[in-house]
């Protein structure tokens, strides 16, 4: 079976981005933790999807997505100045362990939404924190295995997404 639309997919891969001349792995799933998806629905990157759509059981598969393509490239404005008073625990007390220049810390805004955002520079009263995805202005390279492809159930099409081994469990 192919992979196009409404089927599900599981696979293994190993993500990679440039660092200084160097390939720095950020992700690894294989066939003991292997990723399972439902394909077509638009919840992973599209050009993920297109290097992937027609490819069968035991096909290998290699490719880079562009920054642009992929997390996009860093928007000065998701850069914010964040008074230090914003990370204080239930006593009231800066955590500053936390606040360690290259730390990732989910926050939430006055809405609800979460979100995550990476310490930039920490000084007397502010945090810098940037908001731009952690893999922004990063080509991704992806290198994998394709496990298995299956049509996907009327329920997995229903919820949006894969079921079982590698996907959601509900």
């Amino acid at each position: 079976m192919k992979i196009e639309n409404r089927t599900v997919v599981t696979l293994g891969y190993t993500l990679t981005v440039n660092e200084n001349d160097t390939e720095v792995q950020v992700e690894k799933t294989d066939n003991q933790n292997p990723f399972s998806f439902l394909f077509g629905i638009g919840s992973l990157l599209p050009e993920f999807e297109q290097n992937l759509a027609g490819k069968v059981v035991g096909d290998r598969f290699d490719f880079i997505i562009k920054a642009e393509n992929g997390y996009g490239i860093s928007d000065s404005r998701n850069i914010a100045q964040v008074p230090k008073s914003t990370f204080t625990n239930n006593e009231g007390i800066i955590e500053e362990e936390i606040l360690q220049i290259g730390n990732i810390i989910p926050m939430m805004d006055p809405e609800g939404n979460q979100f995550q955002g990476i310490v930039r520079e920490v000084n007397i009263d502010f945090v810098i924190m940037d908001f731009n995805h952690p893999l922004a202005d990063k080509d991704l390279h992806f290198v994998g295995e394709i496990y298995d492809v299956r049509l996907a159930t009327l329920e997995e099409i229903q919820h949006g997404h894969a079921h079982g081994a590698g996907g959601h469990h509900h």
